[in-house]
């Protein structure tokens, strides 16, 4: 397990004397106080607050409870850094409440920090941490968040099949809980899977669950979770070709992002926005798009954020004919996706970087593409067990089994097979076609 980094002096837990602490009743009323101005959109006034609670409180838990609020405000703010440092003060004040319970919630606040700065092998290490805690009360209330942080760690790193055994893991727990917001929150991640193995049609089935689930239960619910579903529907719709549902959708998002100051949505909006404009064929309007999203991506540390902009630009050069620019843009993206560990993006990227040699006609430099190409696909298993064709290179229907492997849902309906084809021949190494 990573060890934590050492909290810095100012926000360690001070002692209890001292005139001028707040007691415990006072502490919970300046928390509400806290939640009542960040809940009115008065962030900063909130923050002030909080921060207030933090060097005055004598209240442990009461300082416990206000780290987990400044971890929640900094996440939804995009600041991550400062995220990842209030978490690393409440793992240290859990540990001087010797309780498992805020052992367990803590851990999972650093588990997600290092899930938004895309240190994915961290965040798998910490949610291993938390399931290895002694059995605890909050454990059937956060051990799907817990699998759910895991699911969108694998997937990050292109683990397509312990992602999804994650996310169903996080499921099942939603639904033995009677968790709806649990359920929204995976049933995007689940769109963001299937969107990337090309299923798009199931790409717009679970954002849109989600979509029934924020109608159905969120009366009271922040409204993140409508822009949440919002933006995935709006990803799937323009992958489908559907590109004024997508803007419809993603503007939706948008507005609510905006009043919210939520900038990690705001820069997912903007790079779907560039996207669906370079659907259309307007590159004009595509590019600024991608530079405003680049420069909140940059500022958040969203590398793999910065990833899919490079991408899309890169794009946008290819269709230009400015092939050298488009080199360019592919060589800073392959930089963070190997930095990141994103299999996916390499394979698309090392694709892109082929196509251009071959026109080209540089043949060294495209069969170096060809052969990371090629590795990229076996080390992300992207192909399908029955039939030996690629996953994820066209749209296609797809079906996971018991165990999480995914097949074309074709190859299962012809060959009536009963038992997983990857788990009985697993030194298995078909070709990509």
């Amino acid at each position: 397990m990573p060890r934590s980094p050492e909290p810095p002096g100012s926000l360690r837990p001070r002692a209890a004397q001292g005139s001028g602490r707040m007691g415990q009743d006072q502490t919970k009323q300046q928390i509400e106080k806290g939640l009542q101005l960040y809940q009115a959109n008065q962030t900063e006034k909130a923050l002030h607050v909080w921060m207030k609670v933090l060097e005055k409180s004598a209240d442990l838990v009461g300082r416990f409870r206000v780290l987990g609020c400044l971890v929640t405000a900094h996440s939804e703010m995009g600041r991550y850094k400062e995220m990842l440092k209030f978490a690393v003060v409440q793992i240290d004040t859990a540990r001087e409440l010797e309780d498992a319970d805020f052992l367990l919630e803590s851990y999972l606040n650093l588990a997600r920090s290092n899930e938004k700065l895309c240190e994915f092998h961290k965040t798998i290490s910490y949610c291993k941490t938390c399931l290895g805690l002694p059995g605890t009360r909050a454990g059937a209330q956060l051990g799907g968040q817990v699998s759910l942080s895991m699911g969108n760690a694998f997937l990050g790193l292109s683990l397509f099949q312990k992602a999804l055994e994650s996310f169903e893991k996080a499921l099942r727990y939603a639904h033995n809980n009677d968790d709806a917001m649990l359920e929204c929150r995976v049933c995007c991640s689940l769109g963001s899977f299937y969107a990337q193995v090309k299923d798009y049609e199931k790409a717009l089935f679970f954002p849109c669950k989600a979509a029934e689930l924020v109608s159905d239960y969120g009366k009271g619910w922040s409204l993140k979770y409508r822009a949440m579903s919002q933006y995935h529907m709006a990803v799937a719709y323009r992958l489908l070709g559907h590109l004024g549902s997508a803007m419809e959708c993603c503007e939706e998002s948008m507005k609510i992002a905006l009043q919210h100051g939520d900038r990690p949505l705001q820069a997912l909006c903007l790079l779907c926005f560039a996207d669906i404009h370079r659907s259309r064929g307007d590159l004009e309007t595509a590019f600024p798009r991608y530079d405003s999203a680049m420069s909140i991506m940059t500022e958040i540390g969203n590398r793999l954020g910065q990833v899919q902009v490079l991408l899309g630009v890169a794009k946008c050069w290819i269709a230009r004919k400015a092939l050298d620019k488009a080199l360019d843009a592919i060589e800073k993206a392959q930089d963070l996706a190997e930095e990141v560990g994103n299999k996916l993006s390499q394979l698309k990227l090392h694709c892109l970087s082929e196509s251009i040699y071959r026109s080209k006609g540089l043949q060294r430099e495209l069969r170096a593409h060809v052969v990371r190409f090629h590795e990229c696909v076996e080390e992300t298993e992207l192909y399908c067990g029955l039939c030996g064709e690629s996953i994820g290179e066209r749209n296609s229907r797809l079906q996971a089994l018991p165990c999480s492997h995914i097949f074309h849902l074709r190859c299962l309906q012809s060959n009536r097979t009963r038992s997983c084809p990857n788990c009985r021949r697993s030194s298995m190494k078909p070709g990509f076609v």
